[in-house]
């Protein structure tokens, strides 16, 4: 099916599940090319500038959201034109709703917080990693940090690194890897700013919530393997001139994911 809906369970303890629903393509509705706010819909599942509500049943499983989020940052990682774009419109998302499992159910006023974004593109590439990391500080508004890079045309690499902090962004495109290995999730490199502010990022996935997912081409001519981990560990020590390095810390707070050599 050309069109499909994800769900994912991750555990505290144990492996992820993931759900996939296929839908055909008649039943899609999406908003004009540039309408705002962003409409999705196909059967029960519909997505939004600020929810998302869908309902599966998958392999005997019943699945069901109902989800509001707001925040105070939003960023455009990518945006290359026919390539595509990953933009975050909710990076320090602050989620509320509900969420059912089969016989269980959960639900607050604040349910959760994390990142909520989108990704297009007229196919997948052939390698990419991408990090996003919540850091979650009871004195003080919370900060975020997310990384991509993925390979373009004519053999060129995109590379850029965003941390919100303290209510003011920091760009990163000088990024350098220092360790990239998909086999076990882990991510690490140091990138520096115009305004001479500096970050060493850690990224670990290898935890018991790494998965490998099937990915279906875009022409749907096949798949291929995308490892992700949504509870992994994230490190970032930040150096400001005339400053102490001050560390953040998100334990089972990032995103990881890693696809291709």
């Amino acid at each position: 099916m050309p069109v499909q809906v994800w769900a994912t369970w991750f555990p505290e303890e144990g492996k992820p599940q993931s759900f996939i629903q296929g839908f055909p393509l008649e039943g899609l509705h999406l908003g004009r090319r540039g309408q705002n706010p962003l409409q999705f819909q196909i059967g029960e599942n519909e997505m939004g500038e600020n929810s998302c509500r869908g309902r599966l049943q998958v392999d005997g499983h019943a699945l069901a959201w109902d989800l509001q989020f707001r925040s105070a940052y939003r960023v455009t990682l990518s945006n290359k034109g026919w390539i595509g774009f990953s933009r975050t419109p909710h990076s320090d998302a602050l989620f509320s709703g509900e969420v059912r499992l089969d016989g269980g159910k959960w639900a607050g006023d604040l349910l959760g917080f994390g990142v909520q974004g989108h990704n297009c593109g007229y196919r997948h590439r052939n390698f990419w990693t991408w990090t996003h990391a919540y850091f979650h500080r009871p004195d003080a508004l919370p900060s975020t940090f997310e990384g991509l890079v993925y390979e373009m045309p004519f053999g060129l690499v995109f590379r850029k690194a965003v941390l919100w902090h303290e209510g003011q962004a920091h760009e990163f495109k000088k990024l350098q890897e220092t360790r990239r290995d998909p086999d076990q999730l882990r991510w690490t490199f140091h990138a520096s700013a115009s305004n001479g502010v500096r970050v060493e990022a850690a990224i670990d996935g290898s935890g018991p919530s790494m998965h490998r997912l099937p990915y279906v081409k875009t022409d749907c001519k096949g798949c291929f393997e995308v490892a992700n981990n949504s509870r992994a560990d994230a490190v970032i020590r930040l150096e400001k001139a005339g400053r102490a390095v001050e560390v953040l810390e998100a334990k089972s707070g990032a995103v990881l994911e890693m696809v291709g050599r």
